[in-house]
């Protein structure tokens, strides 16, 4: 966990997810890219060599980010305390989605930590949001953290989960990062998925996987049955004063994603505590 990509579009909320992603750093011994995407050219129709408007400078365009970027660095390190955090910048143009999956395969990014406004109704259902396409295509971890997310702390995770084996690498990831952070994991399941009928039954199940994946400080939570699963995940953690709801994700694409949608992306897109996608594939 020595590699931490943090995009930014030096909003306040991108400057707080920079400082999140600065102090994981600095706790785990690992290193920051912070990136700035220009996506309003990813937007902009091609058009003949006499006709490209003079007023975007592409190159100004640049050097106004990198500048932006090294005044980021140089915040982060004299006022946060993190001047021992090795810092490096990236501008690049594009879809944000795609620059950042790119960066992340080819510097080996283990997680992508951004700030997040979300998206409801009409846009949700047609545009999405930068976060969850990000969500849906990130080789690695990704903690979205809203807006109106308090101080960021890591002492307590809630972890909604089907207990099905492929759950197995969420409750791996999870253990890797207990040697860095011992927070306490309250596992939530909801629904009954497996069928397991009995509290005892579920419980031993939940146990047994946690054990498995190294897992540790893990409490077992049984949701019984909702219609509403993402508004009973929210409510549970509001009221264990959770930090960060971490969960699983398929990221499904296409028809698939269409038909079955992801309700680690709807979370990430409606809670008001940090969100962290975990990919259940390898």
């Amino acid at each position: 966990m020595k590699k931490i990509l943090v995009p930014t579009d030096f909003s306040t909320n991108a400057k707080h997810a920079a400082r999140i992603g600065a102090f994981i750093a600095r706790e785990t011994k690992g290193s920051v890219i912070l990136l700035h995407v220009n996506t309003a050219i990813a937007y902009t129709p091609p058009l003949p060599d006499y006709s490209v408007p003079q007023a975007f400078d592409l190159e100004a365009y640049r050097e106004n980010a990198a500048e932006a970027l090294h005044a980021l660095k140089k915040e982060l390190s004299e006022t946060a305390g993190f001047v021992d955090v090795p810092f490096e910048s990236r501008v690049e143009e594009g879809f944000l989605h795609n620059a950042i999956r790119r960066i992340a395969e080819e510097d080996g990014v283990d997680l992508v930590v951004m700030g997040t406004k979300g998206a409801t109704g009409a846009v949700e259902f047609f545009l999405g949001s930068n976060t969850e396409k990000v969500i849906r295509t990130a080789p690695c971890a990704v903690l979205a953290v809203p807006e109106s997310a308090r101080s960021f702390e890591w002492k307590q995770v809630l972890v909604p989960t089907t207990l099905r084996p492929e759950q197995a690498r969420a409750f791996e990831w999870l253990a890797e990062w207990q040697a860095y952070f011992p927070f306490e994991v309250s596992v939530l399941y909801l629904n009954d998925p497996l069928g397991l009928v009995s509290n005892d039954a579920i419980e031993e199940k939940a146990n047994e996987m946690t054990t498995a994946a190294g897992l540790r400080k893990c409490t077992v939570l049984i949701g019984g049955n909702t219609f509403n699963e993402e508004l009973a995940i929210l409510e549970v953690a509001r009221e264990r004063h959770i930090d960060v709801i971490a969960m699983g994700t398929h990221q499904r694409q296409g028809l698939s994603h269409l038909l079955f949608g992801s309700l680690t992306e709807d979370m990430a897109n409606h809670s008001d505590i940090p969100v962290l996608s975990i990919p259940l594939k390898k």
